[in-house]
C-alpha cells in the first residue's frame, strides 16, 4: 500500500493512493501514528480497503499532501552514509554509522515550502532514502531487521551548514529548523518496493540536476543501520531512520551553492515518487 495524509497543516486526513490516485479512508479512523502502527494498523488497513473497494472517495486534485505520518517520536538520520557524500565535504569516512537528530518540528509535507531560517545564508539540500519503523524495536539482530519496517519514504533532509558546522559543534541545530524535514508525497509499505540496495534517488534545483544516486552505494546498509541504532536507543513505531545523502549537495561544491528565496527543489527516488518545495525566506 500507498499511504497519504492531506489537508491542512494540523489537521490531515488519512488516505490511500491506488494507482495514480488518492482516496480518503478517514472512515478507518485514526491517524498513522505509533498508535496505528503498534497496533497492527497496516494489515487492519489493507482489510479496509480491500472491502471499500468500491465505496473509497478520491481526494479532490489540488489538496495539499502532509507528511504520510503523523508527527513520529524521533526522526534519526545517519550523517556521512554515502562514499562520494563525505568526500565531497571533506569528511573522513565513517567506521560506525553517525547518529544525528532532526527535531520532530521540522517535519513538513511533500509540497510545502522550505522556509530558509531567520539569520541563515547557507541552507542546503539532501534527498534521501527513509525508513518506518514497523513496531518497537531495541537490541535488533541485523537478521531480523525487516520485521520491523513499516515501509519506506522519500525525505529531503535540508541543512543550514553553518548551524550545523560552525556554531558549536553539533549538527542538529543545523537540521532542525521549521520546514527542514519535507517527507513523502507517501509511505511506500515494504512489499512495494522490490529491492532497497537498488533505488536510485535525484535532487534537483530549478530543473539542474545535483544529485543522482543509487542506495546500492550506501556505506551501511538498511538492516545493519537498523540494528546499530536499535543498541542506542528504543525505536517506536512510526519513527522515522533517513540513511543519508548521495553526493552534490550544495556544500560540495567550489564555491558552495545554498538555497535562495524563489529557487525550486524537486527530488525523487524509485518506489517512492516525486516531491516539490519552494524557497521562501523567512518572514517574522
Amino acid at each position: 500500500m500507498k499511504l497519504i495524509r492531506y489537508g491542512d497543516p494540523g489537521r490531515e486526513q488519512i488516505g490511500v493512493q491506488l494507482g495514480d490516485i488518492n482516496y480518503d479512508v478517514s472512515a478507518f479512523g485514526g491517524d498513522y501514528n505509533e498508535a496505528f502502527f503498534e497496533d497492527n494498523g497496516l494489515a487492519r488497513l489493507d482489510e479496509f480497503v480491500k472491502a471499500n473497494a468500491d465505496r473509497l472517495i478520491p481526494v479532490p486534485e489540488g489538496t495539499r499532501l502532509g507528511s504520510p505520518i503523523a508527527r513520529p517520536s524521533k526522526i534519526l538520520c545517519i550523517g556521512l552514509n554515502y562514499r562520494d557524500h563525505a568526500e565531497e565535504t571533506g569528511a573522513q569516512i565513517p567506521t560506525e554509522p553517525i547518529i544525528f537528530m532532526k527535531s520532530t518540528t521540522s517535519l513538513s509535507g511533500p509540497y510545502d515550502d522550505i522556509i530558509i531560517p531567520k539569520n541563515s545564508t547557507k541552507t542546503d539540500w539532501e534527498v534521501e532514502f527513509g525508513i518506518v519503523i514497523g513496531k518497537k524495536a531495541t537490541y535488533v539482530e541485523e537478521s531480523a531487521a525487516f520485521d520491523y519496517v513499516a515501509g519506506y519514504v522519500l525525505h529531503n533532509d535540508v541543512s543550514e551548514r553553518e548551524f550545523q558546522l560552525e556554531r558549536g559543534g553539533t549538527w542538529d541545530k543545523g537540521k532542525g529548523c521549521d520546514t527542514f524535514a519535507p517527507i513523502g508525497p507517501f509511505l511506500a509499505t515494504k512489499d512495494e518496493i522490490e529491492d532497497i540496495n537498488n533505488i536510485r534517488l535525484w535532487l534537483t534545483v530549478n530543473g539542474k540536476t545535483y544529485q543522482d544516486g543509487n542506495t546500492k552505494n550506501l556505506i551501511f546498509s538498511v538492516p545493519f543501520i537498523i540494528s546499530y541504532v536499535s543498541q542506542f536507543m528504543t525505536l517506536l513505531p512510526g519513527d522515522v531512520i533517513s540513511t543519508g545523502t548521495p553526493a552534490g549537495v550544495g556544500l560540495g561544491f567550489n564555491p558552495p551553492i545554498y538555497l535562495q528565496p524563489g529557487d525550486v527543489v524537486e527530488l525523487g527516488a524509485d518506489g517512492l515518487g516525486v516531491s516539490r518545495q519552494s524557497v521562501k525566506a523567512y518572514q517574522s
